[in-house]
C-alpha cells in the first residue's frame, strides 16, 4: 500500500460541505467517488485536514489515502482530475510515510475571508464575497483583531455544536487586506474550531461598523459564551487558503 498527500481546490458553491453526508452532494464523496473508478469499484476512503461547510470555499485542502496501486505519483492528479467534475481539481500529489496522517499531522493553517464592500450587488461574486453593504472602519476592524492574536480559549466565538472539548487556540496572524477593492481578512493559527472564523470575522464586522467597541473583545473572551460575540458570517466568503506541517 502507498499513502499519498494531494493538495485539493475546489469550489464550495454546489456543495453541502466537505464531508460525506446520505443523499447530498459534498467534496468527499466526488473525489471517494472517482478514486473508485480508478481502482474499479473498490472504495477507498479519504481523509482531509478538516471539514469545511456549505459554500465555504479551498485553495488548498489537504486529503490523504491508501492506494495498492502502483501507479506513478506524478500520474496521480491527472488521473484523478480526469474523473472529477469541474468544481475539484487536485493541484498535486506526493507519496508519504505510512503513519502522516492529514489532519493529525497538520501544525496550522490559512484563511481567507472576503468581503465585497459595496452597496451594489455583482452577480459575478455573489458566490465568492461577502456583500456587505454598511460603511466600516478598518482601523478599528484592526485594533480588535489586536485582542484576538495569541494564545485564547475562543469558546465564545465557535459554535455550540462544537463537539471538541479544549477550545484553546493560537491566531498568529489577522491580516487586513485590499485586493482588487476586495476586503481580505487573512487568519493565520494554528487550527480553527467550527465556524470560528465566521464568527470572528462576523464580530469583526460590528466592530467596523462602530456597534463594537474594540477593547469589548477582550471581554468576549473572557465570558466563554458564544452569545456575546457577533453573527456568524456567510460561508460562501470563506476560503481555506492553505495547511501548515
Amino acid at each position: 500500500m502507498m499513502r499519498l498527500k494531494c493538495t485539493v481546490s475546489y469550489d464550495g458553491t454546489g456543495f453541502a460541505g466537505y464531508q460525506v453526508q446520505p443523499q447530498k452532494r459534498t467534496v468527499q464523496g466526488e473525489i471517494e467517488a472517482a478514486l473508485a473508478k480508478i481502482h474499479k469499484g473498490q472504495r477507498i476512503k479519504i481523509h482531509g485536514s478538516g471539514r469545511t461547510d456549505a459554500g465555504v470555499h479551498a485553495k488548498g485542502q489537504v486529503i490523504h489515502f491508501d492506494t495498492p496501486l502502483n501507479l506513478p505519483v506524478t500520474r496521480w492528479p491527472i488521473a484523478i482530475n480526469t474523473s472529477l467534475p469541474e468544481d475539484i481539481v487536485i493541484l498535486s500529489a506526493e507519496e508519504m510515510d505510512p503513519e502522516f496522517h492529514a489532519r493529525y499531522d497538520a501544525i496550522g493553517k490559512e484563511y481567507r475571508y472576503m468581503i465585497q464592500l459595496s452597496k451594489q450587488r455583482d452577480p459575478f461574486l455573489r458566490h465568492y464575497a461577502y456583500q456587505y453593504s454598511y460603511p466600516i472602519d478598518v482601523r478599528l476592524m484592526e485594533e480588535a483583531a489586536n485582542y484576538l492574536t495569541g494564545t485564547h480559549d475562543f469558546t465564545s466565538f465557535c459554535s455550540a455544536k462544537a463537539e471538541v472539548i479544549d477550545k484553546v487556540r493560537i491566531i498568529k496572524t489577522i491580516e487586513f487586506l485590499d485586493e482588487n477593492g476586495l476586503l481580505v481578512i487573512r487568519f493565520v493559527g494554528n487550527g480553527f474550531l467550527y465556524n470560528m472564523v465566521r464568527i470572528l470575522v462576523g464580530t469583526l464586522l460590528e466592530a467596523g461598523r462602530g456597534e463594537r467597541e474594540p477593547s469589548t473583545f477582550k471581554e468576549i473572551l473572557e465570558k466563554k459564551d458564544r452569545k456575546y460575540a457577533g453573527k456568524t458570517a456567510p460561508g460562501h466568503g470563506l476560503y481555506l487558503w492553505e495547511v501548515f506541517y
